[in-house]
C-alpha cells in the first residue's frame, strides 16, 4: 500500500486531512503501451505522485486490487472488491475505485446493491486515456472522484467528465468521447463548474438501514435482446443449461411478440418451471411500461417482472444479486417491487 502523508501546517498548527483510499483495478487510466496494444501496467504507487496534484488538501493512500482491462472483471471480482471496500470503509472517510470504462457501469451497479447503506462515499472512476498521456482526461476524472469521495455523502457513485452519477444509474454511451458516461433516467448527483463541486443533495439516496456487505450473487442469468423473428425456443434452451433468470429487452415500452414467434407462451412456460423473467425496454431512456399495450399486458399476465426505468447494467446486476439472496420466487418478486439503491422508479399502475 502506497501512502502520501497529507498533514498540512497553517500558522504553525497541524491540520488533519481527510483520509481517502484509492483502490486500483486497472483499466485505461493505468495503461501503458505494449506490443500487444494498450494494457494495464501502472501500479497505484506509480500514480500516487500524479494524484497528489489534484488533492493537496487530502491524505491519499492507494491499494492495488488487480490490474486488468475491465473486460476481464467478473462477478467474483465484484464480490471480492465489495468485501475489500466494506473492510476498508471503517478506516477512511471515502474510497475511490479506479476502473476501466468498458464494464464500469456493471461494477458500479453491483457495488450499489452489495454495499447498500454504506456510511462513506464510494466513487468509481476511470478515463478514456492513460494518466501517462499529457492530454488525458484521467486527472480531471480522478479530481472529481477523489473530491466526491471526500464529500461525506454516503453511497456508490460514478465520477466522469466533471459529473457525478449514482452508480446504479450510470451507463457508458460513447466509445471514444471524454463525455463517455450518462446518468440514465435520473439527475446528476453533482457537477464541477467554476463554482467548484456542487452536490445536489435532493438527488442523494437516503440511508435506510444498517450497513453490512451482501455479496452473494448468482451468475446463472442471461441478457436477451429481442429482434423480429427471434426463435422463442432460446428460453427453453437457457433453462436447460441451468439459467435461473433472464432479462428480456423488449420493443418500445417493453412489448414482446405473441403471434407467430410466440415469446409470451415461451416465457410463461419457463416461469412455470421456476425461471425468473425480468422484462424491460431496449430504449435507453424513459423505461418500460408493460401495462399500456397488449404485447406488454400479456407479458405481465405470463408472470414477468418489470424493469421499469432501470439501465440494462442495473437490471442484470440486480437480477444476479437478488438470485444470490433468495430462491423463493415470492421474495424475488418483492425485491423487484421496491427500489433498493436508487436504481429504479416504480410507476403506479
Amino acid at each position: 500500500m502506497a501512502v502520501w502523508n497529507g498533514l498540512q501546517r497553517k500558522d504553525g498548527n497541524t491540520v488533519m486531512k481527510k483520509r481517502i483510499l484509492i483502490i486500483n483495478t486497472g483499466g485505461t487510466l493505468s495503461s501503458v503501451n505494449s506490443e500487444k496494444g494498450f494494457m494495464p501496467g501502472m501500479k497505484s504507487r506509480d500514480m500516487l505522485e500524479e494524484l497528489r496534484m489534484v488533492s493537496r488538501n487530502l491524505e491519499l493512500e492507494t491499494e492495488d486490487f488487480c490490474s486488468v482491462d475491465s473486460a476481464n472483471i467478473f462477478p467474483e471480482d465484484w464480490a471480492s472488491l465489495a468485501e475489500l471496500i466494506a473492510k476498508r470503509s471503517r478506516e477512511y472517510h471515502g474510497i475511490t475505485v479506479i476502473h476501466g470504462t468498458d464494464t464500469m457501469a456493471y461494477t458500479a451497479s453491483m457495488l450499489a446493491f452489495m454495499l447498500q447503506n454504506i456510511s462513506i462515499p464510494v466513487v468509481v472512476t476511470g478515463s478514456q486515456l492513460s494518466i501517462a498521456d499529457p492530454v488525458a482526461d484521467a486527472m480531471e476524472n480522478c479530481r472529481c472522484g477523489i473530491h466526491m469521495a471526500a464529500s461525506g455523502y454516503p453511497g456508490v457513485f460514478v465520477a466522469f467528465n466533471r459529473k457525478v452519477m449514482l452508480g446504479c444509474r450510470a451507463s457508458k454511451v460513447r466509445t471514444m468521447s471524454f463525455d463517455a458516461f450518462e446518468s440514465i433516467n435520473y439527475p446528476y448527483i453533482g457537477e464541477i463548474s467554476s463554482l467548484g463541486l456542487h452536490i445536489k443533495k435532493e438527488n442523494l439516496i437516503v440511508k435506510r438501514g444498517i450497513f453490512r456487505p451482501q455479496t452473494a450473487y448468482s451468475n446463472k442469468v442471461f441478457l436477451l435482446k429481442l429482434y423480429p423473428g427471434m426463435d422463442p425456443s432460446i428460453l427453453e434452451y437457457l433453462q436447460e443449461k441451468g439459467c435461473r433468470g433472464v432479462y428480456v429487452e423488449g420493443f418500445g415500452l417493453g412489448g414482446i411478440p405473441f403471434l407467430k414467434n410466440d415469446f409470451i407462451s415461451a416465457i410463461k412456460n419457463v416461469i412455470e418451471k421456476g425461471m425468473v423473467v425480468l422484462a424491460g425496454s431496449q430504449c435507453r431512456y424513459e423505461g418500460s411500461n408493460l401495462s399500456v399495450y397488449e404485447t406488454g399486458r400479456r407479458a405481465l399476465e405470463s408472470g414477468v417482472l418489470q424493469a421499469y426505468d432501470m439501465t440494462a447494467e442495473a437490471a442484470v446486476t440486480k437480477l444476479m444479486w437478488v438470485l444470490g439472496q433468495t430462491e423463493d420466487i415470492r421474495e424475488v418478486r418483492e425485491y423487484f417491487s421496491v427500489d433498493i439503491a436508487g436504481e429504479v422508479m416504480i410507476s403506479a399502475e
